[in-house]
């Protein structure tokens, strides 16, 4: 049984619900998780993607900021929307969806970017950042013969030096720091989360999934980031057959900042 997951920081869907529509329609993913909706839940667009055969929604928003939806042509059965760090934002969602014989639990993230100076002393946004991450440490890739686990989203941090443009150049830079990356990898382990998108993408090449607004040619420049990733329990790596970066993206017409993955698997 062929079964796919998206993950879309989409930088607001009402503004670019045209763009999800495109993306939808041409890709027919299972499951589609948007982060940095900045929509508030009774503001949040049902109809066009009820329209499009996504009537299983469920969403965590709040007004201009944040904020996460999990879409999908299969039910879904909400499992948690926790508050990290008793902040109140709402960059969480976890539901069941069932495929293959399996109940999966998809944990769609938005982790938080942390702010411009690498200093916890000095920045309380990289603080709270630092602390959501640890928090995460307690989020396990739970699995069973009948149950998997997927993570999906924004982690905001690029863990290995293919990860950037330049690691050198972005080692004091805060989403590529030492303190941000050994956090995120251990993070990771104490899971047991898979890399799903280093599974099929060798570590040797470079990868990304952001590139800044900030750059006037971005394709030309290439200084991009994976920000954006793609795990899964133990027992769902073997079954990975295809992941999908939407370079492309990047240049539609007013695009996020965040291009679209893809994780195909088969659940045979």
């Amino acid at each position: 049984m062929p079964f796919s997951v998206a993950t879309w920081n989409i930088n607001s869907v009402r503004l670019r619900m045209p763009l999800v529509e495109h993306f939808l329609t041409a890709h027919q993913p299972d499951v589609l998780c948007l982060q940095e909706t900045k929509c508030p839940d009774d503001m949040f667009p049902l109809k066009p993607l009820r329209k499009l055969g996504y009537e299983h929604i469920e969403i965590s928003g709040q007004k201009g900021y944040h904020g996460v939806a999990t879409i999908s042509k299969r039910p879904l059965e909400i499992v948690e929307k926790r508050d990290f760090c008793t902040k109140g934002d709402c960059r969480h969602l976890a539901v069941n969806v069932s495929a293959g014989g399996k109940r999966i639990l998809v944990h769609n993230f938005y982790v938080p970017a942390g702010g411009d100076e690498p200093d916890p002393e000095i920045n309380p946004k990289f603080r709270h950042k630092l602390d959501f991450v640890a928090e995460m440490h307690h989020v396990p890739a739970t699995s069973g013969d009948d149950h998997a686990s997927i993570l999906v989203g924004d982690l905001n941090i690029a863990p290995l030096e293919t990860d950037v443009w330049s690691h050198r150049q972005l080692l004091k830079v805060v989403s590529h720091t030492p303190i941000e990356t050994e956090s995120f990898e251990a993070m990771r382990k104490a899971g047991n989360w898979v890399d799903l998108m280093r599974q099929a993408i060798p570590p040797t090449e470079k990868l990304f999934t952001w590139w800044s607004y900030r750059s006037k040619d971005w394709a030309a420049s290439n200084r991009g980031r994976r920000l954006d990733h793609v795990w899964s329990s133990q027992n769902l790596s073997p079954h990975l057959t295809a992941m999908d970066v939407l370079t492309d993206a990047r240049g539609w017409e007013r695009p996020s900042d965040h291009v679209p993955v893809i994780a195909r698997f088969d659940l045979d």
